[in-house]
């Protein structure tokens, strides 16, 4: 549904999931010469249209000059993310707080091929998946403030599936839930556990699905068309998406993205689940950047690419504002766009020297 990879770990050893399908509906780059429906002379920027909304940049370094990649904004100065260490033995899993300063929450020897491949945060609270060579994938929370040491929660994972999406790990009602493979694409398994520890609770679910926001789930990961299904896992009832033949359609309770390629490029629509209430985000030389749908339930992240972009691989990031039915510029030359939890985050300048921004859209 979301149209990313799907990273997954099998018998304890991370595999990557290449969903073409998806990757058409929400990744693909589609180029188209300039001037199009997408672009425009003098576009709103987001400085104007949300002059109080929250802004953050820093460095792609940190003092000790090791590379940082950010995988969750707590907020618009302040993030979770990885760096390897100054020697290169280790990679560590850090808060960058809005004050510069560092706090290591995991590390893991590089010689083991480790990963934090899904990160999330609800309050105080944050959680992440990690994997370290030949073992299963495990999960770790920790208190972002109260300093105490993080703790494991399972090591229950299953054969976890991860989409790129915020929902790849979801905190709610005091549970950490996430779903992993149950035999191939026939099954798939709901699993969560207590923030506290304890036995994990699986749910088995037929078809491939994955998380949205909760307590809602959403199939179509693997299929060309893309989600045809929301299911409420509190209630058990469920909404039918329409099939679009011209589009592939990624959805989450309150939208859906249907993505349909044109002379031009691509065209964009939104949608309610039922089909109700569509109408175009961007057409023309156009991709998503981000993958989940309609963020906040107020934006839709997409792309103008073409011109410089065939050269510079930059694009220009814009935002569509849903009850404005405006597209918004956020950056005009943008790369490695981001977003999770209500922060969109990119970066300015050239591979070699760059600098990071990011953008609280809670308070937009």
């Amino acid at each position: 549904m979301t149209g990313a990879v799907s990273a997954g770990f099998r018998g304890g050893t991370k595999t990557l999931l290449s969903l073409v399908a998806a990757v058409a509906a929400s990744s693909v780059l589609v180029l188209a010469p300039p001037g199009s429906k997408g672009s425009s002379a003098a576009p709103l920027t987001a400085g104007i249209a949300w002059p109080r909304a929250e802004r953050g940049s820093l460095p792609a370094t940190l003092p000790d000059g090791t590379a940082y990649t950010p995988a969750w904004f707590v907020d618009a100065r302040t993030s979770i993310g990885t760096a390897p260490s100054r020697d290169g033995a280790f990679l560590r899993l850090l808060l960058r707080r809005s004050d510069g300063s560092l706090r290591q929450l995991r590390r893991l020897p590089v010689r083991g091929n480790p990963s934090f491949t899904a990160v999330t945060a609800a309050g105080d609270v944050a959680a992440w998946a990690e994997g370290d060579g030949g073992l299963r994938p495990q999960l770790w929370a920790v208190n972002l403030r109260d300093g105490r040491p993080p703790r494991r929660v399972t090591a229950d994972m299953g054969e976890a599936r991860f989409y790129l999406s915020e929902y790849d790990l979801v905190i709610a009602d005091g549970r950490v839930r996430w779903v992993a493979a149950g035999g191939g694409n026939e099954k798939t398994e709901v699993r969560s556990v207590a923030l506290t520890g304890g036995a994990v609770r699986v749910e088995a679910q037929p078809g491939t699905w994955q998380l949205s926001a909760w307590p809602w789930m959403v199939d179509g990961v693997t299929s060309g068309g893309g989600a045809t299904t929301l299911k409420n896992l509190a209630t058990g009832g469920a909404v039918a998406v329409p099939a679009d033949p011209r589009a592939v359609t990624n959805c989450g309770p309150h939208w859906c993205r249907a993505v349909s390629l044109t002379e031009d490029g691509a065209r964009i629509d939104l949608m309610r689940p039922d089909g109700t209430s569509r109408r175009e985000v961007a057409e023309g030389p156009v991709e998503t950047v981000v993958a989940d749908v309609g963020p906040l339930d107020r934006f839709e992240v997409f792309a103008e690419t073409g011109g410089n972009a065939d050269f510079s691989g930059n694009v220009r990031l814009m935002i569509y504002d849903i009850a404005g039915r405006r597209a918004v510029q956020v950056s005009p030359d943008a790369a490695n766009v981001g977003y999770r939890g209500g922060v969109l985050w990119w970066s300015t300048g050239t591979q070699d020297v760059f600098l990071r921004h990011s953008l609280d859209l809670r308070t937009a």
